[in-house]
């Protein structure tokens, strides 16, 4: 079970945003996003969005840093991935 973090290479508001997830389950995401004070409107179906500035301290806190391929794979491979298509 881990939590994991990509790279903010993701654009909006300003600035660039990282997608955090888990490999097993939500309750895990939840867990580690409370902890380390993500707010719960950042949760967005399977992940949560964080802006760059907190990618060290997520890191520092226990999340591990993968590529953005790399957690794609191992979020379908958790079963846990959410489709665009599946949110309609």
């Amino acid at each position: 079970m881990t939590v994991l973090l990509d790279r903010p290479m993701w654009p909006a508001h300003g600035t660039l945003w990282s997608h955090l997830v888990s490999d097993a389950t939500l309750d895990e995401l939840h867990d580690f996003a409370a902890r380390a004070g993500v707010p719960r409107r950042s949760f967005d179906i399977d992940h949560y969005d964080v802006p760059q500035e907190r990618y060290d301290e997520l890191v520092a806190a226990g999340a591990l840093p993968v590529s953005n391929r790399e957690l794609v794979t191992r979020l379908v491979r958790s079963g846990l991935r959410v489709r665009q298509r599946d949110r309609r």
